[in-house]
């Protein structure tokens, strides 16, 4: 096998299941904290505020460590960078797995109209401590997606990808399940994060002697072309240029044609979507009353759902509906299945979650095919990086938000969260139909 991506022929491409083992299995570790995260806030001391601080932790210190990551991913080889972030992961379990045997005495006391009613307890710090460490070492997703681009050739690429995003749907499905079963027995919320612990180990040693070293494939020195000119003391000078290796300023991008509309329609559904995932986990716990099991079932169906629905349905969909309706169309579902969030009865809750999975399942994965379209290609990565700025901003803010609004609304702020998708889908439908003129790239070229 050799070590550098450019040396792999379709002939000797390895196999991708490794690192679709290895992408299941962080998942599977990942998901497992939904379902209990709550409830440990709220025994130690916090409230929904403090939820969404901590839940948005994890997303300040990714974006700190994932771009370093990735670069040395570049550098080094993508094994050993999803090596050191497994490991990262496995410390930030050991250290979340010590606050349980910490007291929880008061530190300080809040009781504010602002911020609410909470406590900083010593197990909530070193709670924080944890999720921060897991977030400085979690490049592990675009890492070993760097990594399947490294071993697929572009025949298999797109049902390569296509596996990849099958096997991190399904460890959300079994991880929340899991969590729902371990956090019914004596142990409680500490036997969740064991099995956490353990399945991390499981994914480092997956990362260690399942996979086989690639690097990005660098131009590591300048081209140029031999002539005698400079022997002779003439100055010359470079007329060529390297596709794809000039950086285009995000001022300039938000230049390009619907690219602004379509940043913030990206914005506006991470913002939505953000107030919903941290506002009802708090909101099944206290208002619902439901437990660790009650909560780990729910996301279980609710990840089934969605891929069921990004499967055969989306399939079918697409081809007799236009980009513009599905991404219009799956917004107003998806708003609609928060309003249905509003009424604290089962089955209310459950056709919340089928109408979240068929409105998301439909708008997002057409969305993002519609932003590839307009960015063209000359423009494709520096679209798609500002798209992921922009959404780990609304995460942070929804995060950290939602849990702020849900102590003063409570279940009111499910119909903000619908309001502020359905303002997307309007903000959606005024684009035209994907296809309908030139992609950015190619306009951006005819500027220049």
């Amino acid at each position: 096998m050799a070590d550098n991506a450019s040396d792999l022929t379709p002939s000797r491409m390895p196999s991708i299941l490794p690192i679709l083992s290895v992408n299941f299995v962080g998942t599977l570790g990942f998901s497992i904290v939904v379902p209990f995260m709550v409830f440990l806030v709220t025994d130690w001391g916090g409230n929904a505020l403090v939820y969404g601080v901590l839940a948005s932790t994890y997303s300040v210190f990714q974006l700190i460590g994932a771009p370093i990551l990735g670069r040395w991913s570049d550098q080094i080889g993508r094994r050993k960078v999803l090596l050191v972030s497994q490991l990262g992961t496995l410390a930030s379990w050991v250290v979340f797995l010590v606050a349980f045997y910490l007291p929880t005495d008061t530190i300080i006391q809040v009781d504010s109209g602002l911020l609410g009613q909470f406590a900083l307890t010593l197990p909530l710090i070193i709670l924080f401590f944890a999720r921060a460490a897991d977030g400085l070492t979690g490049g592990n997703v675009s890492v070993a997606n760097a990594y399947l681009a490294d071993i697929t050739d572009d025949v298999h690429r797109t049902e390569n990808f296509g596996r990849m995003a099958m096997s991190t749907n399904a460890g959300f499905i079994l991880g929340p399940a899991l969590a729902g079963l371990l956090g019914a027995s004596v142990l409680g919320e500490m036997l969740p994060v064991i099995a956490a612990l353990l399945i991390s180990v499981v994914a480092s040693v997956l990362t260690y002697f399942g996979l086989t070293d690639t690097h990005a494939d660098m131009l590591r020195t300048k081209p140029g072309l031999s002539n005698a000119c400079k022997v002779f003391g003439q100055d010359t000078k470079e007329v060529y240029r390297l596709k794809g290796c000039s950086e285009t300023p995000k001022t300039d991008l938000m230049r390009l044609p619907r690219i602004p509309q379509l940043m913030l329609v990206n914005f506006l559904v991470m913002l939505g979507f953000s107030f919903f995932y941290i506002a009802f986990p708090v909101h099944a716990a206290t208002r619902l009353n439901w437990t660790v099991t009650d909560t780990g079932i729910f996301f279980a169906v609710l990840s089934l759902f969605m891929m069921l629905v990004q499967g055969p349905l989306l399939a079918r969909a697409a081809k007799v509906v236009s980009q513009r309706l599905l991404v219009t169309g799956g917004g107003l579902i998806l708003g609609l299945g928060f309003v249905a969030l509003f009424w604290n009865t089962t089955p209310s809750i459950y056709l919340a979650a089928l109408l979240i999975a068929v409105g998301n399942g439909l708008m997002w994965p057409t969305f993002t095919a519609v932003l590839s379209e307009f960015a063209g290609k000359e423009h494709q990565g520096a679209v798609q990086g500002m798209a992921s700025s922009l959404s780990a901003a609304a995460s942070i803010i929804g995060l950290i938000g939602g849990g702020l609004l849900y102590d003063w609304m409570t279940a009111w702020v499910f119909l903000l969260s619908a309001a502020t998708i359905t303002l997307a889908a309007l903000v959606a439908f005024a684009l035209p139909h994907a296809g309908s003129g030139k992609p950015a790239g190619a306009v951006a070229g005819a500027s220049t």
